[in-house]
Formats: C-alpha cells, structure tokens, sequence
C-alpha cells in the first residue's frame, strides 16, 4: 500500500494524504479523520526516520494568530505562508526538530493564548507577526516566555527575536524601477487592511518617488483587500470612477502586495485596459502565483527561505546557549522584472 493508494480510496489528492498524516494544516478534520482511518485499516506506514530510542525528537511551535483580514483561518493555503511554512519545515528538520503548528483566533485571543502559553510539548516557538502589532507581540512574549522569535514583522523597541523583511528597501527598488521607465503619473494601491510592512513599503516607495522628484496624487491612490487573487469589483468601481471625473488613470501602478497586484492585472484587463501597454504593474513578495499570471509580475522578492533559516537557527540557538540579548534582522529584498512593467506610451 502507497500514499497514491491512500489518496485514490480517499478521494483526496496526494498532498492531502501527506498533510493528514503529517499532523498539517489545510485540510478539514472529517477529512483529517477519513485519511487517518483508512491509513490504519490498510496497515499503510508512512516512510518516516525514527528518532533513537534515547534522542526523543524534540520539536518547535509555529503560533499563528488568524483573523479575517491577512492570515485567515486556512492560512496554510495563502501562497506567501504557504512557502515560507515550507522553509521553516525544512530548517526544522535539518536542525532535528519537528515543527507542530498552534493557532490562536483573534476572536478568543485570551482563551486561545492561555492554552498555547500552557503547552509545554515544544521547546520553542516561531510567531507569525505579519498581523501582529506591538502591544500585541509585547503581550504574547509576556504569556509565551523567553524561547520565542517573531517572523514577518520588526518593532525595534521591543526586547524579542525578530527576522523581517527589508519592507523599505523592497519598496524603494520597485519605485525606482518604475520612475527609472519614466513614470510620470503614478499610481499606489494600498492594503485596505494595514499592517507594519505595508507601512513600511509605504514610505520606501515614497522616498523612492520624491529622489526623483515625483510623489502620488491623491486622486491615484487607491485601495483593496490583500488576500484575494480575483478582479475586485471595488477595484474596478475606483477606477471607473476616477475616469468618470474625466481624469486617466496613471501610467504605472505600485501594488502593496502580490495579491493586490494581480487583482488590478485582472481588474484592468476587464476595463479593456492593457498591461503594460497602457498601466505598468508592480506588486511585492514574489508568489509562486505571481509567474502564473498574464503578463507574469513584474514584483519584489522576499528571501523567504532565508528568512526561515534564520528564524529557525536563531530559535535554536538562543534555547541551547540561553544567551539573553535580543537580535533584530531584516532581509534585503531582490527585485524582479518581468513583463507586467514597461516605459509609458507616448
């Protein structure tokens, strides 16, 4: 008996067999269940290596806090998590740790944080701080102990952990890159839900606007939900509106993420608008989804296994050395260029 045999008697796909019986997010718990039952009524043993008798294995907790507005509750199928849950799996293992997965629901933040503070199976844990703030973080490292680094965001005056990205920078290339094309009229959508980096690309882009003398008109700020991959009708209602009052639409457009980026794309395209013909499109994190698109994304990439590296060996380290001070580091981004980014029409 195979996985291929577990997952044709399931229904399921290959990778939903893998992530049941690895203890994974991303699928249902009925599902969950029916994989688990069949696996044990086949006799089906996963290829696994045995920890030694006398080395039980020792693992690390990845904590999550879910809401509805960047990391939902299937936050496992997000493309940015998605591949940056890999990265740390795959740095747990090399390090001899398995990696367990917690979530809290902002909804009962108190009750679900009191519980993951009370579990002790894990020798450490790695806090997804994309939608986290300060308070926030201050009080879960309060509750969670020393043992802990926050993955995904940076406050300087807090003494934890952190490994970032280099928000600023990123944001800068891509608006150099833009002005560099020779962008005139420029356009930003921002996250309708804001968080620390998107505060951060904020300001990167905009200083890389105001070295070449140019900033973001008012009326060429837009705004849209930053976890949808489909054309919005928001979107579209903002767009059309603003050629309503006879003005056009800029000429280049900065997106605060991918997902925002490939929904203008796609809210564009049914505008009977071309990409980049008529509005160059840039977005920021670099998803897989992003070489899927059409045009493919011309956007910023983040190290996010780099990132995972760090945070792992960072965890790890401070646990076996029981070294006291704080480190705080940002991960330079790359930028991109693809085929949704080109000069202005004359």
């Amino acid at each position: 008996m195979k996985m291929e045999d577990i997952a044709r008697l399931a229904g399921v796909s290959k990778a939903a067999v893998s992530l049941a019986l690895n203890g994974k997010p991303g699928i249902s718990s009925e599902t969950r269940e029916r994989i688990l039952q069949l696996s044990k009524e086949s006799g089906y043993l996963p290829k696994t290596k045995m920890p030694a008798p006398d080395s039980p294995l020792k693992s690390l907790s990845f904590l999550v806090f879910t809401n509805s507005g960047i990391v939902l509750e299937e936050y496992y199928q997000q493309p940015f998590f998605r591949e940056l849950i890999h990265d740390i799996e795959d740095r747990c293992r090399t390090k001899g740790y398995a990696l367990r997965f917690t979530t809290v629901d902002m909804g009962f933040y108190d009750r679900d944080i009191r519980a993951a503070a009370e579990d002790k199976r894990s020798e450490g844990v790695i806090v997804l701080g994309t939608n986290l703030g300060q308070d926030e973080i201050r009080d879960i490292a309060g509750k969670i102990g020393p043992h802990l680094v926050v993955l995904d965001t940076c406050f300087e005056t807090l003494p934890v952990h952190f490994v970032g990205i280099n928000n600023y920078m990123g944001a800068y290339q891509a608006g150099r890159h833009i002005c560099q094309l020779g962008h005139r009229e420029i356009g930003y959508i921002a996250s309708n839900v804001r968080i620390h980096n998107f505060d951060e690309r904020k300001e990167g882009f905009s200083a890389a606007l105001l070295a070449s003398g140019l900033e973001v008109a008012e009326p060429l700020c837009f705004s849209a939900a930053p976890t949808m991959l489909s054309s919005r009708d928001e979107l579209k209602a903002q767009f059309e509106a603003l050629l309503s009052e006879g003005r056009r639409l800029p000429t280049a457009i900065f997106c605060e993420c991918d997902y925002i980026a490939i929904s203008a794309v796609k809210t564009l395209t049914e505008l009977g608008i071309s990409v980049p013909e008529q509005v160059t499109v840039v977005g920021f994190d670099n998803i897989s989804e992003s070489r899927i698109v059409s045009p493919e994304l011309t956007t910023v990439h983040v190290e996010k296994k780099r990132m995972a590296q760090l945070a792992v060996d960072l965890l790890v380290e401070s646990m076996e050395s029981g070294e006291l001070a704080k480190t705080k580091i940002r991960v330079d981004t790359r930028f991109i260029e693809r085929m949704s980014s080109g000069s202005p029409a004359e």
